[in-house]
């Protein structure tokens, strides 16, 4: 009973549901700002990373004003950078198990990947990031 509460003051919220808003704005951010920097970079790769950077950025604006309203600083832009390490590291080896070990599609490995990562990285941005318990 104690882990269901921990999962309900943690999951079924207000901050998790504009997690997810400022997520899925964020996804579209970073596709859109890579195919721009495309334009100016010839390395599609840098592109990639810089639309990926510009992107977290405005997500670390986002979060910090409407999920976990608190004034910007370096500091904390560089702890919501670091709370997104361990969803990479998650996404890849979910990717690698999905589709690498036990042959699923890769779109389906994606999405398994992506949805299996976002509640951890809610609360690595939310605990580590923003110091919300």
């Amino acid at each position: 009973m104690h882990f269901i509460h921990h999962i309900r003051h943690h999951f079924f919220t207000r901050e998790f549901l504009l997690f997810l808003v400022v997520g899925g704005v964020n996804t579209f951010n970073g596709t859109f700002l890579s195919w721009l920097y495309a334009f100016l970079i010839p390395n599609h790769n840098v592109a990639f990373n810089c639309g990926y950077l510009t992107s977290n950025l405005i997500a670390y604006y986002l979060n910090s004003t409407f999920i976990f309203p608190e004034p910007l600083s370096l500091q904390r832009c560089l702890k919501f950078a670091l709370s997104y390490v361990p969803n990479y590291i998650i996404q890849n080896l979910i990717v690698l198990l999905f589709y690498n070990f036990l042959g699923y599609p890769p779109i389906l490995s994606y999405l398994i990947a992506a949805v299996l990562g976002i509640p951890v990285t809610f609360l690595f941005v939310k605990i580590f990031a923003f110091g919300r318990r």
